[in-house]
């Protein structure tokens, strides 16, 4: 009887490599979409609290001058946004905007909380690709 060598083939381990080489083509993109949606979404959640704030505001009648993320509790720039702008007008509408800062795919991207004066609903609109909108949010 012989005994036979131990080990792998150079073709063995070609193909081992390719499959690699094809699984890693296909996860690299769809995680980098995840890390894109999930910085939209992190950009969402940095301006939500100041929906409240702009509430309090408006049902106080304090709205006269506020123009600054700092009168709805908001800093200037966030973990994912890197400019913070905030409107609260007299007539009850409100807008909470951020520029988003993170990938490419969604550097520079804005998303917007709008209070309709009139309804007092909030809405949310964000110009990123429709694949990274967060849950009820639509495009301008």
């Amino acid at each position: 009887m012989k005994k036979y060598q131990q080990g792998f083939t150079l073709i063995e381990l070609m193909i081992v490599v390719a499959i690699i080489g094809i699984l890693a083509a296909i996860a690299v993109p769809a995680y980098q979409d995840y890390i894109a949606k999930s910085q939209v979404t992190v950009a969402l959640a940095d301006i939500t609290p100041g929906k409240t704030q702009a509430e309090t505001q408006i049902n106080e009648g304090l709205t006269a001058a506020l123009a600054l993320p700092g009168d709805v509790g908001l800093s200037a720039t966030t973990t994912r946004c890197s400019a913070v702008t905030a409107a609260v007008g007299t007539d009850g509408s409100a807008t909470i905007e951020c520029t988003i800062d993170g990938n490419p795919v969604v550097k520079g991207k804005v998303i917007t909380l709008t209070r309709d004066g009139t309804s007092g609903a909030w809405t949310c609109t964000t110009d990123a690709d429709a694949k990274f909108y967060p849950k009820g949010c639509t495009a301008p």
